[in-house]
């Protein structure tokens, strides 16, 4: 199996509502041989959880637990959000697409694999920390797969595609998600004191802006032309 992606995939479950699933999903990555696991949790992990956890009960004693989707990516190099809806302002990859973006990636490129609620999935407060939305292929007659089914057949599909044919490619090196983020609330701001984003747009556009620049797969160069950008082109008209 490749390492790089053994070693830098982060499975990040957004505030799951049942014990078992979570269990489930330790279950699921031990059998395609990923290990780490990140909760965004408002209450410690019952004992529920290890009753579905078998011989996967190391992933759960090692996951962390965080209070918010954004502490719980902040030092992660890319996100990919697993939503079944999509949504206007959120464009959306299908699940071979978005693993052939992971693969591209450098070896020290730490990506984050987001899963949602088992009853509303992610929140549009949960999207707005990742940099890309992907659907898993379903059957239309049924809305949305089962949370643990989820994280079991994207970790298969990038199982499935480990080979050593993939470790020659060339990949991309990013900036953290932290990074990434505290550049678009730069950007946000700055459009804010221009009135560019004003109360009666403001939601929609700050949707359509994290979209924008979450696709960018930001690199440093690319954070260092965007802050010289908003920080000395807009203040410079914003003194005229």
């Amino acid at each position: 199996m490749d390492n790089f992606l053994r070693e830098n995939i982060f499975v990040i479950l957004s505030n799951p509502s049942s014990s078992e699933n979570i269990g489930l999903v330790a279950r699921g990555m031990k059998n395609t041989g990923y290990r780490k696991l990140r909760l965004v949790l408002n209450r410690p992990l019952s004992k529920h959880v290890f009753k579905t956890a078998v011989h996967s009960e190391e992933i759960l004693k090692n996951a962390f637990i965080f209070p918010h989707i954004s502490e719980a990516v902040k030092d992660m190099n890319v996100v990919f959000a697993s939503t079944a809806r999509h949504r206007k302002n959120f464009p959306s990859l299908d699940l071979e697409e978005a693993v052939e973006k992971m693969f591209a990636f450098s070896s020290n490129t730490k990506i984050g694999l987001v899963f949602g609620n088992e009853r509303t999935g992610l929140v549009s407060d949960d999207l707005r920390h990742s940099n890309y939305r992907f659907s898993l292929p379903q059957a239309e007659e049924q809305p949305s797969y089962n949370l643990a089914s989820a994280v079991l057949l994207t970790l298969f599909q990038l199982f499935i595609k480990s080979n050593p044919q993939k470790k020659s490619k060339e990949r991309t090196s990013l900036i953290s998600r932290k990074q990434q983020e505290e550049c678009i609330r730069l950007i946000i701001k700055k459009l804010e004191n221009k009135k560019f984003i004003h109360e009666q747009n403001k939601k929609h556009v700050i949707d359509m802006i994290h979209d924008l620049f979450g696709r960018l797969e930001m690199r440093e160069k690319d954070r260092r032309l965007l802050l010289a950008v908003f920080s000395k082109g807009v203040d410079k008209r914003e003194k005229q």
